[in-house]
């Protein structure tokens, strides 16, 4: 399997069935699992409720749009997640109270089998050598983005590719470009 590209707009959507949102699934891995070993989503939270709990998984969450959400579980987590493009990752395990800073957010999704699979996201503006015995996951949030190949990607648009796939470098090509970039490593 070779990188795979997507952009926001085509993502199929799920809405929850608490009705506070929806999620477009990137990619699950391996494709299809029920029992997924790593999984990325892009969610749209529309009112106040609860997240969740996914026993055994480790998660990372980063506003893409929107005011953002406070995201709470007594004793445990206390975060506002506030700030475009700067990661927050914890357990699965918790099941947290949402509260929106504002209007709607949407926010980048990454989750783990923990003991199978790791992620680390990270917002880079630079050049980067993308791992290849690592899976991944880019979304761009602003600027222009080269990839392998001559692939070219803007902002809302994105990639993906399984680990064992050489995908080279990540560059730059406008001032002030930010992506996120999921590194996602066998645990």
């Amino acid at each position: 399997m070779s990188l795979t590209r997507f952009d926001f707009a085509s993502l199929p959507v799920t809405p929850w069935r608490n009705g506070g949102g929806e999620t477009r699934e990137i990619a699950c891995w391996p494709p299809g699992a029920q029992d997924f070993d790593w999984r990325a989503s892009i969610a749209t939270i529309a009112q106040d409720g609860p997240f969740s709990a996914f026993s055994g998984i480790d998660r990372s969450i980063t506003l893409l749009e929107g005011d953002g959400v406070h995201l709470f579980s007594e004793g445990l987590i206390d975060h506002a997640l506030s700030q475009v493009g700067e990661p927050f990752a914890f357990s699965g395990d918790v099941a947290l109270q949402a509260t929106l800073l504002g209007g709607s957010s949407q926010d980048f999704n990454i989750m783990t089998r923990r003991g199978r699979w790791a992620a680390n996201v990270q917002r880079v503006t630079a050049a980067s050598r993308l791992p290849a015995q690592h899976a991944g996951v880019l979304y761009v949030l602003q600027g222009r983005w080269a990839l392998a190949d001559g692939v070219t990607l803007t902002a809302r648009e994105g990639a993906w590719w399984a680990p064992g796939e050489d995908q080279g470098a990540l560059t730059p090509l406008t001032e002030n470009s930010v992506i996120l970039w999921a590194d996602i490593t066998p645990g």
